[in-house]
């Protein structure tokens, strides 16, 4: 930090910043601008539409007290209350035995483990990976976390999760039972238990925010060694996938990278879900060698997503930075997309041709994904009701029953998180899923604006950037297809459940 301060460029761009600042503040058109914002704002405060959209629901407002959540309470803290009784019962022999100490120490870290399970999904490569792993590890620290319950004052929290997760994955469950294919439905039963414990271990486990930027740093290490590996094959190259690029539209291009995953975009779709919550890192870190560390990660995972060559990574990313810095401090927003704008010319020349092609319907891959929302309208036409059943298996087993695309194929996905919930769930399964994207981003910025801790704000500032990202890749996307980012949207969805608790463990 002395070699900066000392520097003589940085003092000099520093004094020129801040002449610059001094000159807009008491300028006429910053008044007549901060003047029109404040009544924007009032006015925006007062209307009928965000007075509904930022009041408490009522089914939130009930949900904690309720006969179902009281009975779902109950049930979940059965292994608890379990323990506690074993702990009582043999309480020196507890007290005394180095395992029981450990191991009760473990459970109480939670959050911190979940953050070192999230590292290891991060690094492991995918020709090693099962999905298997997912479960046996959510259901570990699960175990741990009961165990702990014992000694220390802990519980599952199910009132303290959104009644609108609850109701999304009781749909889960309708969607197995009424499936076309049960058989096929059954493993993507248990991708969606898995995502329920990490959730449920996320808010229950967490009780003070230092818990969460543990967690999210011990994570950030997985996110800096499948960034360094991205990095690594971007230069070094990777071979040329013809179904990943149109060769005659994007001439030129590289490989694309795909680090420890099995496709760019699921590589890309990790990145913009998890950098901002390194960027929060960044802000809140306390040291030197922790700046410097979020700022390596940061370096690494951008570098990496340009290697991703993923259009909807990009602007998801975008859209992410966006809303933290607009959430963060609103006056940046400007100059953040002047920046960007003026950096675009000097970008790499197969970066730039890359990002000029979005919207080109010359693209195979663009047209072809109208090719499957077509298809896709094809099948809601029948099953829009109940839907196909649970997984994208199933889905694709239904397609075969109906005529092919241009190029002779079935798809087997829809290419979108909400028609793809829509056609496994029904109708109801997809305004189900729909409520817990918006009730969470709307939890989640009532936390970042009713917290007084600045840490909390920052880290569901973060938080909330990451999720706008993916649910704006979510509409070219469909996410969810590789279990592992479904892993890490639940990861993601349980740090902001965390962040909405914190919150209101302040008042």
């Amino acid at each position: 930090m002395s070699i900066v301060e000392n520097s003589l460029i940085c003092r000099l761009i520093l004094a020129f910043w801040t002449g610059l600042t001094g000159l807009w503040e008491g300028s006429w058109l910053h008044s007549r601008f901060a003047a029109l914002g404040q009544e924007i704002r009032k006015k925006g405060e007062e209307s009928l539409l965000c007075t509904l959209i930022w009041r408490e629901g009522t089914l939130e407002r009930a949900w904690p007290r309720s006969v179902s959540c009281g009975l779902l309470t109950l049930l979940l803290n059965i292994p608890c209350a379990l323990a506690k009784w074993i702990y009582k019962a043999g309480k020196k022999w507890w007290d005394g035995s180095f395992f029981c100490r450990l191991i009760g120490g473990m459970g109480g870290a939670a959050t911190i483990l979940t953050g070192l399970f999230m590292l290891g999904m991060l690094i492991a490569p995918h020709e090693i990976w099962n999905n298997v792993y997912g479960l046996l590890g959510a259901v570990t620290l699960t175990a741990l976390f009961v165990f702990a319950s014992g000694k220390h004052p802990l519980r599952m929290e199910p009132d303290r999760v959104s009644p609108h997760v609850i109701f999304f994955f009781a749909f889960v469950a309708i969607a197995l039972a009424s499936s076309l294919a049960t058989r096929l439905s059954l493993r993507f039963f248990f991708f969606h238990v898995t995502c329920f414990l990490i959730v449920l271990l996320m808010v229950s486990a967490t009780n003070r925010v230092e818990q969460l930027r543990y967690g999210v740093a011990v994570m950030s290490g997985g996110l800096f060694l499948a960034s360094l590996y991205g990095c690594y094959q971007g230069l070094i190259g990777v071979d040329v996938v013809a179904s990943q690029q149109d060769m005659k539209v994007n001439v030129g291009m590289p490989g694309r990278v795909y680090s420890f995953f099995d496709n760019p975009n699921n590589f890309a779709e990790v990145l913009v879900m998890l950098l901002p919550l390194v960027l929060a890192l960044l802000l809140t870190s306390k040291t030197l060698r922790g700046r410097l560390f979020s700022l390596l990660v940061l370096g690494t995972g951008v570098a990496a997503i340009g290697y991703t060559y993923s259009r909807s990574g990009w602007l998801g990313l975008a859209l992410a930075l966006f809303v933290f810095l607009a959430l963060q401090n609103w006056k940046i927003v400007p100059f953040a997309l002047a920046a960007g704008i003026l950096a675009l010319p000097f970008l790499p020349e197969s970066i730039y041709n890359r990002f000029l092609s979005i919207g080109n319907m010359k693209d195979t891959s663009t047209r072809y994904r109208f090719a499957i929302y077509d298809a896709t309208w094809n099948l809601m036409g029948d099953h829009w009701a109940k839907g196909v059943g649970l997984g994208s298996d199933v889905m694709k087993k239904a397609f075969t029953t109906y005529p092919t695309m241009f190029d002779g194929n079935h798809p087997i996905h829809t290419h979108n998180n909400y028609l793809q919930m829509w056609g496994e769930l029904g109708i109801f399964g997809g305004l189900a899923y729909l409520a817990i994207v918006f009730g969470q981003l709307k939890g989640g910025l009532k936390a970042f604006y009713s917290a007084k801790n600045k840490e909390l704000r920052t880290l569901t500032a973060g938080a909330v950037g990451g999720f706008c990202g993916i649910m704006l890749i979510g509409v070219a996307e469909y996410t969810w297809f590789y279990p592992r980012n479904m892993f890490f949207f639940w990861f993601l969805f349980g740090t902001i459940a965390a962040c909405v608790k914190l919150a209101k463990l302040e008042k």
